[in-house]
Protein backbone atom coordinates (compact mmCIF):
# COMPACT_ATOMS: atom_id res chain seq x y z
CA UNK A 1 0.00 0.00 0.00
CA UNK A 2 1.65 3.38 -1.41
CA UNK A 3 0.30 6.44 -0.04
CA UNK A 4 1.88 9.81 -0.81
CA UNK A 5 0.26 12.36 0.86
CA UNK A 6 2.10 15.92 0.69
CA UNK A 7 1.51 19.20 2.71
CA UNK A 8 1.83 20.56 5.81
CA UNK A 9 -0.25 20.84 9.20
CA UNK A 10 -2.17 19.12 11.34
CA UNK A 11 -4.78 17.09 9.00
CA UNK A 12 -1.85 16.33 6.92
CA UNK A 13 -0.06 14.92 9.67
CA UNK A 14 -2.49 13.13 10.87
CA UNK A 15 -3.46 11.33 7.61
CA UNK A 16 0.37 10.16 7.17
CA UNK A 17 0.58 8.96 10.89
CA UNK A 18 -2.64 7.09 9.98
CA UNK A 19 -1.22 5.33 6.72
CA UNK A 20 1.32 4.04 8.54
CA UNK A 21 -0.07 2.83 10.80
CA UNK A 22 -2.23 0.78 8.16
CA UNK A 23 0.82 -0.49 6.91
CA UNK A 24 0.41 -3.03 10.04
CA UNK A 25 -2.63 -3.29 10.64
CA UNK A 26 -5.92 -4.74 9.46
CA UNK A 27 -8.92 -6.51 10.32
CA UNK A 28 -9.64 -10.01 10.29
CA UNK A 29 -12.73 -12.16 10.65
CA UNK A 30 -11.56 -13.46 13.63
CA UNK A 31 -10.17 -10.01 15.34
CA UNK A 32 -11.55 -7.27 13.50
CA UNK A 33 -10.51 -3.04 13.58
CA UNK A 34 -11.93 -1.09 16.10
CA UNK A 35 -11.91 1.80 14.48
CA UNK A 36 -12.03 5.65 16.44
CA UNK A 37 -12.75 9.00 14.50
CA UNK A 38 -12.48 11.85 16.05
CA UNK A 39 -14.27 15.07 15.83
CA UNK A 40 -13.69 18.28 17.81
CA UNK A 41 -17.61 17.52 19.05
CA UNK A 42 -18.48 13.69 18.04
CA UNK A 43 -16.41 10.24 18.37
CA UNK A 44 -17.18 7.85 16.28
CA UNK A 45 -16.31 4.14 16.21
CA UNK A 46 -16.88 1.27 14.01
CA UNK A 47 -15.72 -2.61 14.26
CA UNK A 48 -14.39 -3.38 10.46
CA UNK A 49 -14.10 -6.64 8.82
CA UNK A 50 -11.19 -5.55 6.29
CA UNK A 51 -11.14 -9.01 4.21
CA UNK A 52 -14.50 -8.28 2.86
CA UNK A 53 -14.74 -4.13 3.30
CA UNK A 54 -17.76 -3.72 5.81
CA UNK A 55 -18.93 -2.88 8.85
CA UNK A 56 -20.15 -5.39 11.37
CA UNK A 57 -20.93 -2.73 14.40
CA UNK A 58 -21.16 0.45 14.84
CA UNK A 59 -21.34 3.62 17.81
CA UNK A 60 -21.15 7.20 18.23
CA UNK A 61 -22.48 10.35 20.25
CA UNK A 62 -24.41 11.22 16.97
CA UNK A 63 -26.83 8.11 17.98
CA UNK A 64 -30.29 8.56 19.95
CA UNK A 65 -28.61 6.76 22.59
CA UNK A 66 -26.62 10.20 23.79
CA UNK A 67 -29.94 12.21 23.73
CA UNK A 68 -29.77 14.31 27.02
CA UNK A 69 -26.36 12.75 27.85
CA UNK A 70 -24.58 15.18 30.25
CA UNK A 71 -21.04 15.06 30.51
CA UNK A 72 -17.73 15.95 29.35
CA UNK A 73 -16.73 14.74 26.08
CA UNK A 74 -13.71 12.03 27.67
CA UNK A 75 -17.02 11.10 29.60
CA UNK A 76 -18.74 10.38 26.21
CA UNK A 77 -15.65 8.68 24.45
CA UNK A 78 -15.93 6.25 27.29
CA UNK A 79 -19.57 5.91 26.62
CA UNK A 80 -18.93 5.69 23.46
CA UNK A 81 -16.22 2.65 24.43
CA UNK A 82 -18.73 0.87 25.74
CA UNK A 83 -21.69 0.99 23.85
CA UNK A 84 -19.40 -0.43 21.25
CA UNK A 85 -18.45 -3.39 23.43
CA UNK A 86 -21.97 -4.04 24.06
CA UNK A 87 -22.92 -4.12 20.35
CA UNK A 88 -19.26 -6.22 19.34
CA UNK A 89 -20.39 -8.96 22.13
CA UNK A 90 -23.80 -9.29 20.87
CA UNK A 91 -22.42 -9.47 17.29
CA UNK A 92 -20.14 -12.55 18.68
CA UNK A 93 -16.99 -10.43 18.60
CA UNK A 94 -14.47 -10.76 21.83
CA UNK A 95 -11.58 -9.81 20.39
CA UNK A 96 -10.76 -6.57 17.91
CA UNK A 97 -7.41 -4.57 16.71
CA UNK A 98 -7.17 -0.58 18.02
CA UNK A 99 -6.91 1.62 15.41
CA UNK A 100 -6.39 5.10 16.54
CA UNK A 101 -6.99 6.95 13.16
CA UNK A 102 -3.11 8.58 13.75
CA UNK A 103 -4.94 10.43 16.27
CA UNK A 104 -2.55 10.23 19.55
CA UNK A 105 -3.71 7.78 22.02
CA UNK A 106 -4.78 10.28 24.71
CA UNK A 107 -7.73 11.70 25.95
CA UNK A 108 -10.89 10.47 23.81
CA UNK A 109 -9.27 8.23 21.79
CA UNK A 110 -7.52 6.64 25.07
CA UNK A 111 -10.99 6.53 26.81
CA UNK A 112 -12.96 4.79 23.87
CA UNK A 113 -10.01 1.97 24.38
CA UNK A 114 -10.89 1.96 28.10
CA UNK A 115 -14.53 2.07 27.62
CA UNK A 116 -13.94 -1.24 25.62
CA UNK A 117 -11.80 -3.16 27.22
CA UNK A 118 -14.50 -2.17 30.42
CA UNK A 119 -16.95 -3.32 28.30
CA UNK A 120 -15.75 -6.88 27.52
CA UNK A 121 -13.34 -6.48 24.18
CA UNK A 122 -9.59 -7.34 24.48
CA UNK A 123 -7.54 -4.85 22.62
Amino acid sequence: MSVTIFGKGKKVARLRRHARIRKHITGTPERPRLVVTRSNRHMVAQVVDDTKGITLVSASTLTADFQGFEGTKVEAAKKVGELIADKAKAAGITEVVFDRGGNKYTGRVAAVAEGAREGGLAL
